[in-house]
């Protein structure tokens, strides 16, 4: 069925930033889409274009209506807390947000007869993985309230799916990173709190320093490793899955990794920043290294061939220079 002929797709949390960037790329391929958001944390004012419902999870009256009136066949769902030393100060607000509301949205659903699900996890339900890279099989042992809350929901789907009410498909992305400048789309979480963006704002004179948390993990610079992975190739990721959910090729519960399979260090990315910070004639910055966060592991490195396999989804983004480049000149053209 070509994509102009399909009901509606709703996005939960398509105003945060990767929900903005797969509404913005669904609209962009010809799909109807109903973004619903609470708008409590750095929405992005681009992808707030109508239809919007403002209104949270639990608001289960606006959620069926909505889903009503616009005829939604399936759900991309990212509204939830992300956080991970949040989540540490706070874990009843995290298991409120991320777990009660998905349990509403999936209440409203199988109250509506929708069966398509796409889950916006995360590669924190693994905590310190013992496998490098991490494979799906890896068992959840999640270090943060963050990941159990995102472990408890992938539990709670695949119970779902087993008794036939609901098929989905979870998506365990590693670090989310870069920006779509041309869409007027990036990160704007208030407080801002991931790496580029921190190491991007002082680059451009809005913050003092940076911080390094941890300089003397078990890896090669002594700082956490990570997998990076551009926003579009995150969004382009969520749809592959949604059509596979909407063409009946999969059914029941499945979960792929999305990542590089490659590492990058937290020095490695300020030296990124630096670099494109001088290329631009900007300022350079101050690097503090403070003690360790609670919750962060050393390494998180996805294998993620199975989505490669089963999605034909292979990532175009996201070398390092192009998710600094992209976020960089997002925020620089934010900048008076």
């Amino acid at each position: 069925m070509p994509a102009s002929d399909r009901s509606s797709i709703l996005v939960t949390g398509g105003a945060g930033f990767i929900g903005s960037h797969t509404a913005y790329l669904l609209r962009e391929r010809g799909y109807p889409v109903l973004v619903y958001d609470r708008l409590s944390n750095g929405a992005c004012p681009a992808a707030l274009v109508e239809p919007l419902v403002r209104a949270d999870l639990t608001d289960t009256q606006a959620l069926e209506a909505a889903m009503r009136e616009h005829k939604v066949e399936a759900v991309i769902h990212f509204a939830a807390s992300i956080e991970v030393g949040e989540s540490v100060r706070a874990p009843l607000a995290y298991y409120q947000n991320n777990v009660a509301g998905s349990l509403a949205l999936l209440a409203a659903m199988h109250r509506q007869g929708l069966d398509k699900l796409v889950f916006s996890s995360t590669a924190a339900v693994y905590g310190n993985a013992a496998f490098d890279p991490i494979p799906e099989r890896a068992p959840f042992a999640p270090s943060s309230p963050y990941g159990h809350s995102k472990a408890a929901v992938e539990q709670i789907l695949a119970d779902h799916c087993a008794t036939g009410g609901l098929n989905a498909t979870a998506l365990r992305y590693f670090n989310a990173a870069g920006a779509a400048p041309d869409w007027g789309l990036g990160e704007r979480h208030q407080p801002e709190t991931h790496l580029i963006p921190l190491v991007i704002q002082a680059a451009l004179g809005q913050r003092e320093q940076v911080s390094i948390y941890g300089s003397d993990y078990p890896t090669p610079d002594g700082t956490c490793v990570r997998d990076y992975i551009h926003v579009k190739d995150l969004a382009e990721a969520h749809i592959l899955a949604l059509e596979m959910l909407l063409d009946g090729g999969h059914r029941g519960y499945r979960a792929f990794n999305l990542g590089t399979g490659q590492g990058l260090s937290v020095r490695q990315i300020i030296e990124a920043v630096r670099e494109e910070s001088l290329r631009r004639g900007d300022r350079d910055f101050l690097v503090e290294e403070q003690a360790r966060r609670q919750g962060d592991p050393a390494r998180l490195v996805a294998d993620a061939s199975a989505a490669r396999s089963a999605l034909t989804w292979h990532p175009h983004f996201s070398d390092l220079q192009t998710i600094v480049g992209d976020a960089y000149r997002f925020f620089a053209e934010l900048t008076p």
